[in-house]
């Protein structure tokens, strides 16, 4: 950091507010593409469903639309044989998102959460949406990450408060929350926008290294933390 940071607090004030703006920039885009991915899904399975897909083509349907559309797309890797009967779950826990007129903005918050916080729900609730859209605003309130909401799942929550009322109105998630920290960086972003193996394994290494580091700073004295990058000169 520079010299003027520690000597002006006004020049201070204005970097931390970039730097806010930034990251809350960054959450919006993120959200927005994670979207317009459950959009797809979801319509991936609507499409399933109305088709009669899996009637006409047999127990072996999933298994093959997997490899045809790993072939006619190689470079993602969300269409997996679980991935794609996910998504068909996902249009028979909201059939009425077909119709426009039926869609409140109560029920696009569906689309907000990351595609790991859906496949958990409706693992559990795809029978009972109204469970669902609980634990999707609760998600989305209180900016749970994955281990999290599965978590306050064990705990049976929606029986002890899914009644209470709320006054829940959708909003971004705090930019330090789990949830901002796990969307921003959730894999199965990376695919639907066809980024390459490099930046998903930088993503990974950065991941690593923030844990790493915090796990021997944690350790005290006698251990020594050097850097993240540390050059050796060998020979």
């Amino acid at each position: 950091m520079s010299k003027l940071i520690s000597i002006d607090s006004e020049y201070k004030e204005w970097l931390q507010d970039v730097s806010h703006r930034f990251k809350r920039s960054q959450i919006k885009a993120t959200i927005k593409v994670n979207d317009e991915m459950l959009r797809f899904y979801w319509s991936l399975g609507r499409d399933i469903s109305e088709k009669g897909m899996e009637a006409k083509y047999g127990s072996g349907f999933y298994k093959m639309l997997s490899k045809d559309l790993k072939e006619l797309m190689p470079e993602v890797h969300s269409f997996s044989v679980s991935n794609l009967k996910y998504m068909r779950y996902f249009d028979e826990a909201f059939p009425d998102l077909s119709n426009r007129q039926q869609v409140v903005d109560d029920l696009n918050i569906i689309f907000c959460i990351p595609w790991g916080h859906m496949v958990l729900l409706l693992g559990r609730f795809r029978n009972d949406p109204q469970k669902m859209l609980f634990y999707v605003r609760k998600t989305l309130e209180n900016g749970w990450s994955r281990a999290m909401l599965l978590n306050f799942l064990d705990t049976d929550l929606y029986e002890r408060q899914g009644k209470a009322a709320t006054n829940f109105a959708l909003t971004l998630p705090e930019e330090n929350s789990d949830l901002a920290q796990e969307i921003t960086k959730d894999p199965y972003n990376f695919d639907f926008l066809a980024l390459t193996d490099r930046y998903n394994e930088k993503e990974m290494k950065d991941a690593l290294m923030d844990n790493a580091e915090k796990f021997f700073l944690e350790l005290g004295k006698g251990f020594s933390y050097i850097g993240r990058e540390v050059r050796i000169m060998v020979g």
